[in-house]
């Protein structure tokens, strides 16, 4: 199976969740619990990890790679 590119890290992580809200398991899995918090309408996805001491690229991938697992559709 294709892994779909849903995000790339550049979006500010409330809004992946607003628009993804399936996404929001991956990132807590990821190790990303603040994504209800304020700064998570602030920082993109790339600038959260740093923050979390996590790779932006393997959350991204992981994040991509759970979202075309579940079978979530690109929402315009």
């Amino acid at each position: 199976m294709e892994v779909k590119q849903y995000i790339t890290g550049e979006e500010k992580a409330g809004e992946v969740v607003l628009k993804y809200p399936e996404a929001a398991m991956a990132l807590i899995e990821c190790g990303m619990g603040c994504i209800s918090c304020p700064a998570a309408e602030m920082e993109t996805i790339n600038q959260a990890c740093e923050v979390h001491g996590l790779e932006p690229k393997e959350v991204v991938d992981y994040v991509n790679e759970r979202m075309t697992d579940l079978g979530v559709a690109m929402k315009n």
